[in-house]
């Protein structure tokens, strides 16, 4: 992996998740999964078995549903690729839990400049759409703009999916003029 930490960004089933395994698996470094994900119900315990079939045997996986900076601490070394599977789930596990979004980004931005391995975290997108009619999905959906650009600015590259097509966005791609 040519650069130090990414953040891979898209909306739900857009290969985001692929795109950034691919990322890690192919640097070369020992791939480790960190899962925020808790299969709660059925359908998000298929959605975990499925990534989990796709990553396959070679993958080292870490649940982790709340200290994303201590697990960055723990396991970003040299060495390895660390996969954060994803930061809209985490952000979630938090506000259920009572834990201050801020003040849980602000630990996590910490842990990615200590970290000396290269950190791969992906996120969702959903403030492209209409605006959520309640004030809990309102609050989440501000939460996680907030902390997307908080991570966005503390990592050296920033790739958008959209229909499985990544496209870089940090840095930006000088565009070609052309007379």
């Amino acid at each position: 992996m040519a650069i130090r930490h990414v953040l891979v960004l898209g909306g739900q089933r857009s290969g985001k998740s692929r795109y950034a395994e691919r990322l890690v698996a192919e640097s070369g470094l020992l791939p480790v999964y960190v899962a925020a994900a808790r299969p709660q119900d059925a359908e998000m315990a298929a959605r975990i078995g499925l990534h989990r079939e796709r990553r396959g045997p070679a993958w080292l996986t870490v649940e982790e549903p709340l200290d994303l900076a201590g697990t960055i601490d723990r396991l970003a070394r040299d060495g390895r690729g660390v996969l954060v599977e994803c930061l809209t789930l985490w952000l979630a596990n938090l506000m259920e839990a009572g834990v201050d979004p801020s003040d849980a980004a602000t630990e996590l931005l910490a842990a990615l400049d200590r970290a000396a391995g290269p950190v791969v975290l992906v996120s969702n997108e959903v403030g492209s759409g209409v605006i959520p009619a309640n004030a809990l999905a309102r609050r989440y959906a501000d939460a996680l703009g907030t902390l997307n650009q908080r991570v966005a600015s503390a990592v050296a590259q920033v790739v958008l999916v959209a229909a499985g097509i990544p496209v870089l966005i940090k840095p930006a791609p000088q565009p070609e003029i052309a007379l």
